[in-house]
């Protein structure tokens, strides 16, 4: 209980794993789907914490999935809770829509908006949501799109499949190109085909069940035939989901066998980088770094070694710890649109841990952190630079020095 962000917040039995757990089983015992009950599992972040600290091995994060389907089909939300979820969901998991934003985004933040709104706090007074999005966009860099086919520099050791993501190829594609060229430096033939889409984790995160598993069959229909021997990822979230393939569609007879075969190639970029183990020569980056665990990287794939081993295999990087690791930044998917508040507290205190170990840069694994984290310090008043795990690698590996990523600040 005392991993759980919410119970960490509010010390509410109902609002802790235990809490809902019996509240499922209230449901399971015929109990309606109240306001009350539905309210604490929307409360629940999903971050998974509770799964890596039970001792008894419960699947929290299988209950809690089920439930969040069941809420779905059988319970009426109110208007506005139902006009939001539908905007949030006509929009996120399609990632040529969220292109579309970068222009009238990148106008808004330059011509002075953004920082005099912010400075009133009108739009937060207001309309909390709408200062929750307007606070977490990221300043907006224009990066060329990656090609569909990137070959290996020097001797081929895999093929890979490359998921260039909704929120991360919108506003972080930064990102996906250091992932291609780190891959490309380490023997990797990287397959980038420009039809993939959504990998269906924000969907299956939040219930929604069926449109999850209709992104699945396309994602896997995608990479299907293109003979890649593993399938990576770079936003945690994404390759928790897809590493659930099997599972979420082991009920369909068409695609269950293919959805397990896909499933087992997925990777994230950490986990394959120490499989395959390095050849490009790492460079020193003389800095000192806080690395934070994304919940759905250390909890729901449990990958925590090898980011940490990547980052102190760069000469002359030190990587920091920050207290209290195992609570959630706050982002959780969608969970800070659709809980501003909490979640904004839950931002400030993630934000007084890392400060607090004095690191010249914070580097994560999701794009959601990155946004989350980036947005508390501001309000904290606090300086530190932001980077993707992907984007150290790639500044090492190309003897690009500590620079380029200290002049990504919060």
């Amino acid at each position: 209980m005392t991993t759980c962000p919410t119970y960490v917040l509010w010390g509410e039995e109902m609002d802790s794993p235990r809490g809902r757990i019996h509240l499922i089983g209230q449901g399971l015992s015929g109990e309606p789907l109240s306001d009350s009950m539905v309210g604490h599992f929307d409360n629940c972040l999903g971050c998974m914490a509770c799964v890596t600290a039970c001792p008894s091995g419960v699947r929290y994060d299988r209950l809690i999935e089920d439930t969040r389907a069941q809420v779905e089909r059988r319970h009426q939300r109110g208007p506005r809770e139902r006009a939001l979820r539908a905007a949030i969901f006509a929009l996120f998991p399609y990632p040529n829509r969220l292109r579309l934003l970068r222009g009238p985004l990148r106008a808004y933040q330059r011509s002075g908006l953004q920082k005099a709104l912010a400075r009133t706090g009108l739009l937060r007074r207001l309309a909390p949501t709408l200062a929750t999005l307007d606070s977490l966009a990221p300043r907006l860099r224009s990066v060329p799109r990656p090609p569909a086919r990137v070959r290996a520099r020097g001797e081929r050791r895999a093929v890979v499949g490359m998921l260039t993501g909704c929120v991360q190829s919108a506003f972080f594609p930064d990102v996906n190109s250091a992932t291609v060229r780190i891959l490309a430096a380490e023997g990797c033939e990287v397959l980038i085909p420009p039809s993939q889409g959504c990998c269906g984790a924000l969907s299956v995160h939040n219930g929604r069940r069926a449109e999850a598993q209709r992104f699945a069959r396309r994602l896997i229909d995608t990479f299907e035939q293109t003979g890649m021997d593993y399938f990576v990822v770079n936003a945690a979230g994404c390759g928790s989901s897809l590493k659930e393939y099997g599972e979420l569609l082991a009920d369909d007879p068409g695609w269950a066998s293919k959805a397990a075969a896909f499933a087992a190639k997925v990777r994230d970029l950490s986990e394959l980088l120490v499989e395959l183990g390095p050849v490009a020569r790492r460079h020193p980056l003389p800095m000192s770094v806080a690395y934070h665990d994304a919940c759905h990287l250390g909890h729901a794939q449990g990958v925590r070694v090898q980011p940490r081993a990547l980052l102190r295999g760069i000469p002359e990087l030190e990587v920091r710890t920050i207290a209290e690791a195992e609570i959630c930044c706050g982002s959780a998917g969608v969970w800070n649109v659709l809980n501003p508040e909490p979640a904004a507290e839950l931002g400030d205190r993630k934000a007084r841990m890392v400060l607090a170990t004095g690191a010249e840069l914070l580097v994560t694994a999701n794009p959601g952190c990155l946004m989350q984290v980036a947005a508390a310090v501001g309000r904290q008043g606090g300086t530190i630079a932001l980077a993707h795990t992907a984007q150290v690698l790639d500044a090492s590996i190309r003897n690009l020095g500590p620079e380029p990523l200290l002049s990504r600040p919060a």
